[in-house]
Protein backbone atom coordinates (compact mmCIF):
# COMPACT_ATOMS: atom_id res chain seq x y z
CA UNK A 1 0.00 0.00 0.00
CA UNK A 2 1.28 3.65 -0.55
CA UNK A 3 1.47 6.00 1.95
CA UNK A 4 0.53 9.65 1.45
CA UNK A 5 2.76 12.86 2.23
CA UNK A 6 1.05 15.83 3.81
CA UNK A 7 -2.65 15.45 3.36
CA UNK A 8 -4.11 12.17 3.48
CA UNK A 9 -5.88 11.18 -0.19
CA UNK A 10 -9.48 11.18 0.26
CA UNK A 11 -10.71 8.53 -2.23
CA UNK A 12 -9.33 5.04 -3.11
CA UNK A 13 -10.19 2.32 -5.53
CA UNK A 14 -11.47 -0.67 -3.90
CA UNK A 15 -11.21 -4.25 -5.95
CA UNK A 16 -13.51 -7.22 -4.79
CA UNK A 17 -12.11 -10.18 -4.64
CA UNK A 18 -14.82 -12.14 -5.35
CA UNK A 19 -15.56 -10.85 -8.77
CA UNK A 20 -12.80 -8.16 -9.83
CA UNK A 21 -14.63 -5.15 -9.88
CA UNK A 22 -13.28 -1.92 -8.72
CA UNK A 23 -14.74 1.34 -8.01
CA UNK A 24 -13.32 4.30 -6.93
CA UNK A 25 -14.88 5.93 -3.21
CA UNK A 26 -14.44 8.62 -1.17
CA UNK A 27 -13.23 7.10 2.28
CA UNK A 28 -14.64 8.73 5.37
CA UNK A 29 -12.59 10.57 7.52
CA UNK A 30 -14.32 10.49 10.58
CA UNK A 31 -15.12 6.67 10.80
CA UNK A 32 -14.17 3.60 9.61
CA UNK A 33 -15.91 1.47 6.89
CA UNK A 34 -16.63 -1.82 8.60
CA UNK A 35 -18.73 -3.22 5.24
CA UNK A 36 -18.54 -2.00 1.84
CA UNK A 37 -21.56 -4.07 -0.62
CA UNK A 38 -19.61 -4.74 -4.11
CA UNK A 39 -21.42 -3.22 -7.08
CA UNK A 40 -20.27 -6.29 -9.68
CA UNK A 41 -21.24 -8.61 -7.74
CA UNK A 42 -23.32 -7.44 -4.64
CA UNK A 43 -20.89 -9.30 -2.00
CA UNK A 44 -20.50 -7.89 1.24
CA UNK A 45 -16.94 -6.98 2.11
CA UNK A 46 -15.09 -7.37 5.82
CA UNK A 47 -11.93 -6.24 6.33
CA UNK A 48 -9.39 -9.18 6.78
CA UNK A 49 -7.87 -9.88 9.71
CA UNK A 50 -5.68 -7.37 11.29
CA UNK A 51 -6.75 -5.00 8.88
CA UNK A 52 -9.18 -1.96 10.36
CA UNK A 53 -11.69 -1.10 7.68
CA UNK A 54 -12.19 -2.24 3.75
CA UNK A 55 -10.53 0.20 2.52
CA UNK A 56 -6.91 -1.14 4.24
CA UNK A 57 -8.01 -4.68 3.15
CA UNK A 58 -9.00 -4.13 -0.56
CA UNK A 59 -8.10 -0.96 -1.45
CA UNK A 60 -5.07 0.64 -3.39
CA UNK A 61 -4.45 3.17 -0.58
CA UNK A 62 -5.12 2.98 2.85
CA UNK A 63 -7.48 5.09 5.13
CA UNK A 64 -6.68 8.27 6.01
CA UNK A 65 -5.74 7.69 9.79
CA UNK A 66 -3.24 5.34 8.17
CA UNK A 67 -1.82 7.51 6.15
CA UNK A 68 -0.84 9.93 7.82
CA UNK A 69 0.39 7.45 10.67
CA UNK A 70 -2.88 7.51 13.42
CA UNK A 71 -4.19 4.66 14.38
CA UNK A 72 -7.22 3.64 12.58
CA UNK A 73 -10.89 4.07 14.75
CA UNK A 74 -8.82 5.27 18.02
CA UNK A 75 -6.19 1.82 18.10
CA UNK A 76 -2.89 3.27 17.82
Amino acid sequence: MKKAVGKPVLTCRITCPVCGHDEVEKMPTNACQYFYDCKGCGALLKPRPGDCCVFCSYGDIPCPPIQTGQGCCGTP
